[in-house]
């Protein structure tokens, strides 16, 4: 089985749910379900034959199964699985992992079950036996520590095989709430996941362990999450045209806003002009950019839309932040005077504001309280930005993105997008989560193109929410029409521009 494409991966997240749930939610749905009528061991039956039925569509050739089970419910998943594999004459072995004398509740039935139909089954002692197809079916939701015993060895050598690895609700190893492996982890080729969508498969390292991703409601109704409030929201490129309506006949360029994109110090002209073009081309009516003098000439040949102004102190910019209605600031400003006194005059002037890159670093090292803070500022870190923001390490944001998302919000009072693989978005509005977007973004200039393209959102009239929302939304999804077309790899920052020109006109 192929990795998808990023434009089929697209697709595929446009058939999936908004909601997301952590795992304490998705026990909560398991006992409304069961407290409806569905006994537990008919829930664990479906989903095991869910299960199977898309191993059989997508590995039809496959006539070889190993199922690796754990002593827990994902384990009686893969007990069903196991048996209806067996059932139709499929050459299936069933290996056990971890201490199996404790199993309990409807785990026993499922086991019991497959030993009534004389599945091979075994013990693991090193080593996998030869199978066209593996199940994961170890660790379910519930995991949030490292896996010991045994089991790390087991998932080693499954990700060693070089076989399709299905995994059942998770890729054992993977925490629900976070998208963090704190230990072994399984390399999924694909995850089918039961009755809802779990945060953790599409944030932190979760998309990339996941693999392709499949949602089964195992015909439960939608009706029992009624009153459990999803933790997050999956970002829809079906919400573009409510936030992105069509522009009246007699729009001119004043209705659609200034945006002043300040930065650029020696040697990172690139940055003002990619974060520059991209609020053009996301709408905005004009767009001046302030940055070092000796870069006007580069930047007015590159795009002459572009009202380009050389500043030389900060005092320059006074004139500037009086016409500009909002305004774009760090892409490549530096930490030194000029940068600084930059920074400085900005954030006297109150300005609604969205703060990148070096602008980040800044506020990062000085008191919030020394300037007035606007109204409307919006935050735009990557994993390393967050860390020094919160005072902590990389690798804590990235133990729990939407922890530190929040825990940003709330320290600076503003609109949050944790960039990275599932970026964030922590609003007035709660969490929203983007599961758009591909590894050719991880590049230079991808986030100051983000930060123009927010910045153009809001000087058409959009709210924080709205604009951070739609812009991360857009910004995914270009980078998705462009690696489609070009590939991932050597995928540039200013290859999304006509892409985005198209996705902000849905």
């Amino acid at each position: 089985m192929m990795r998808a494409s990023p434009f089929c991966q697209t697709l595929a997240m446009s058939s999936l749910p908004l909601p997301l749930y952590n795992a304490a939610q998705c026990r909560e749905l398991d006992r409304r379900a069961i407290a409806a009528g569905t006994p537990g061991y008919v829930l664990m039956q479906k989903a095991g034959e869910a299960a199977f039925q898309y191993l059989r569509e997508h590995w039809p050739a496959a006539t070889r199964i190993v199922v690796l089970v754990g002593r827990g419910n994902n384990g009686g998943d893969g007990y069903v699985l196991a048996r209806l594999a067996w059932d139709q004459h499929l050459d299936v072995r069933l290996l056990t992992v971890g201490e199996h004398e404790l199993l309990k509740g409807e785990v026993i039935a499922a086991a019991s079950d497959a030993t009534r139909a004389r599945v091979p089954e075994s013990s693991w002692a090193g080593t996998l036996p030869e199978a066209d197809i593996y199940v994961d079916a170890l660790f379910g939701t519930g995991l949030n520590r490292p896996p010991t015993g045994d089991f790390p060895a087991a998932i080693a050598a499954l990700n060693a095989s070089g076989k399709p690895v299905l995994a059942l609700d998770i890729p054992s190893g993977l925490v629900a709430d976070t998208g963090h492996a704190p230990g072994a982890v399984v390399q999924a080729t694909a995850t089918i996941t039961f009755i809802a969508l779990k945060t953790g498969l599409l944030t932190g390292r979760g998309p990339t362990l996941t693999g392709t991703l499949e949602l089964t409601d195992l015909g439960l109704p939608a009706s029992l999450a009624e009153g459990l409030a999803p933790v997050a929201t999956r970002l829809s490129a079906m919400s573009l045209p409510g936030w992105l309506p069509r522009r009246a006949r007699d729009a001119h360029k004043g209705d659609h806003g200034h945006v002043l994109v300040i930065g650029g110090n020696y040697g990172m002209a690139g940055a003002v002009a990619l974060a520059g073009e991209a609020a053009l081309r996301c709408g905005a009516g004009l767009v001046s950019v302030a940055t070092r003098p000796e870069h006007l000439m580069m930047l007015n040949a590159r795009r002459p839309e572009l009202m380009c102004h050389g500043i030389r102190q900060a005092s320059d910019l006074a004139p500037l932040l009086a016409r500009a209605d909002m305004v774009v600031l760090g892409p490549g400003l530096g930490h030194d005077d000029w940068g600084s006194a930059l920074y400085g005059a900005v954030l006297d002037s109150a300005k609604p504001l969205v703060l990148d890159a070096d602008g980040l670093n800044l506020l990062a090292t000085m008191p919030d309280d020394l300037y007035p803070t606007p109204a409307l500022r919006i935050l735009t870190p990557h994993p390393g930005e967050a860390a020094r923001l919160l005072g902590i390490d990389t690798a804590s944001v990235q133990a729990d993105r939407p922890a530190a998302a929040q825990a940003l919000r709330e320290r600076y009072e503003s609109s949050i997008v944790l960039k990275g693989a599932g970026s964030l978005v922590a609003d007035d509005e709660g969490l929203a989560l983007c599961a758009y977007g591909n590894p050719g973004m991880a590049g230079g200039g991808m986030g100051d193109a983000l930060a123009g393209i927010i910045g153009a959102l809001l000087a058409q009239g959009l709210d924080a929410a709205s604009a951070t929302r739609a812009g991360v939304t857009v910004h995914a999804l270009a980078a998705d029409d462009a690696a489609r077309s070009r590939g991932e790899r050597g995928l540039l920052a200013s290859d999304l521009f006509p892409f985005l020109q198209r996705r902000v006109n849905p």
